[in-house]
């Protein structure tokens, strides 16, 4: 992993994500991501795809909060030339462009109840249709989800499917706040000044 992609830290509270990434990179199941906004969830995503047997297939982030909901759709699944006004090509989607790899879901608790509906059938038929396609497309990819969001809260509200949790939550790693980990901060200084000098050229 590049050195900015990977977690700094040596607390116990880290330690234990670490070991949880050695435990779930090792299987193929859907892995949840928790934590608050900023902890290094799409870090940890990286850090399970590098260590598991897709390593060398590719990784795929996509930011459902930075999506258009009318748009997530043909994002995710692709869509076939003509499918609707200004489909002037085909689109693979971002499921395709993972194949052999892992893709992860950031801020999964965005998604709208129909794209869940969607979203659950892939994981369990694992194929996707594209919009206006007609027949499924079969994949191969590992599905990480990442949320800041409470889905058990979520769930108990109807504004998320629970079968579609229990899905996502197969494995679950928890990415604890810095609160938690103070005896990291020193080393996180050092990480991000070093990376400062790097991309700027700067002499310490």
């Amino acid at each position: 992993i590049a050195p900015g992609d990977r977690l700094v830290g040596e607390s116990a509270a880290l330690l234990e994500v670490f070991k949880t990434v050695g435990r779930v990179a090792a299987r193929n199941g859907a892995v949840l991501g928790t934590g608050e906004s900023g902890t290094g969830k799409e870090l940890v995503a990286r850090a399970i795809h590098y260590h598991s047997k897709r390593r060398d297939g590719p990784f795929v982030a996509v930011n459902m909060s930075a999506i258009p909901s009318e748009l997530m759709e043909t994002e995710l699944f692709g869509h076939e030339r003509g499918a609707f006004t200004g489909a002037t090509e085909a689109r693979t989607g971002r499921f395709r462009d993972a194949e052999g790899g892992t893709i992860l879901l950031d801020e999964v608790g965005e998604l709208n109840l129909p794209l869940q509906s969607k979203l659950l059938r892939v994981l369990q038929e694992r194929e996707v249709t594209p919009v206006g396609g007609k027949r499924p497309i079969p994949i191969d990819v590992r599905i990480l989800a990442a949320t800041h969001q409470d889905l058990t809260e979520l769930v108990k509200s109807g504004r998320f499917r629970q079968d579609l949790y229990f899905r996502l939550k197969v494995l679950e790693v928890r990415i604890p706040p810095l609160r938690e980990r103070r005896a990291d901060i020193v080393l996180l200084l050092d990480h991000f000044t070093r990376r400062h000098w790097q991309r700027t050229g700067e002499a310490p």
